[in-house]
Order: structure tokens, then C-alpha cells, then sequence
């Protein structure tokens, strides 16, 4: 969680999870935990997402990803965002946003090695002018025919 404000509180994730599950109920699609195939081990999720403020590009549909730091650097965000790429098209879904505060490079490097564009930067709008964090760097992929 080096990349966001804070940890979330037990409330505050039980009300994340609840998120989750409405949109699947609601989407058919969501946030997908990952899990080591030899293991079983669960390491985090990547998926879809409906952006939860306003912004420019908004509303939208966000790709996403948070694994345990323990499996950063191994190529495990990278190949499940592809897999959730393929969910996307075949869903339908004609374009996906990505962001992440300017100084997470590891993510943005996921953005790109999935064939996402940078579209800009914006200041995130539930973040305080002086949070390190607030500049967010914002990609875009359209799949139409892709």
C-alpha cells in the first residue's frame, strides 16, 4: 500500500468488498483475486472496476491491480491484466482507464506492457494538494478491434 493514502480500516475494507461483490452482481465482472497456481496462495486481485469519483475521463471503467509486495516484479500483474483484456473484449467493454499516483512507476510499466496509452496526468480528486500522491498518471485503452 506504499501508493495510497492509507490502509484501509476493517470498515472500510468490508465496504470495499461490498463494492466488489455489487458490481459482479450487478456487471457480471469485478475484481478477480489471484492465487499462485501451484499454491493456491492468494496474492491479490486484478480486474474491472468502475471509477468511484469525478474526473475528465469519467464515467468509466478502470483495469486494476494490487498484489502483496512479496510478488511485485514478477510478471504476475502483467499477465493477469492481459487475461482480464480478453474478459473485457469479449464482454463487450469498448475501453478501459488505468491510473496510479505519479511515483508508482512498477504499476505504470504494467499500463504500458499491457498495450495502454498515456493519456495524461490529473490531480485525484480525493487527495489533498499536498499528498505526495495526488498527481496521477492516466492511460487508456481502446478495444475496439483490438
Amino acid at each position: 500500500m506504499r501508493y495510497f493514502p492509507a490502509t484501509l480500516s476493517e470498515a472500510e475494507t468490508e465496504t470495499f468488498y461490498k463494492r466488489i461483490r455489487l458490481e459482479f452482481e450487478q456487471n457480471g465482472w469485478g475484481l478477480y483475486a489471484v492465487e499462485i497456481k501451484t499454491t493456491g496462495r492468494f496474492i491479490g486481485y486484478v480486474g474491472l472496476h468502475e471509477i468511484g469519483f469525478e474526473a475528465e475521463f469519467t464515467p468509466g471503467i478502470e483495469i486494476g491491480w494490487r498484489l502483496a509486495a512479496d510478488y511485485h516484479n514478477q510478471g504476475y500483474a502483467t499477465e493477469a491484466a492481459k487475461a482480464v483484456l480478453e474478459l473485457a473484449k469479449e464482454l463487450g467493454i469498448q475501453c478501459l482507464y488505468s491510473f496510479t499516483a505519479k511515483i508508482n512507476i512498477p504499476s505504470e510499466r504494467v499500463m504500458q506492457k499491457i498495450g495502454m496509452i498515456k493519456t495524461g496526468e490529473f490531480d485525484h480528486p480525493k487527495l489533498s494538494e499536498d499528498s505526495p500522491l495526488q498527481t496521477h498518471v492516466l492511460y487508456r485503452i481502446d478495444l475496439n478491434g483490438v
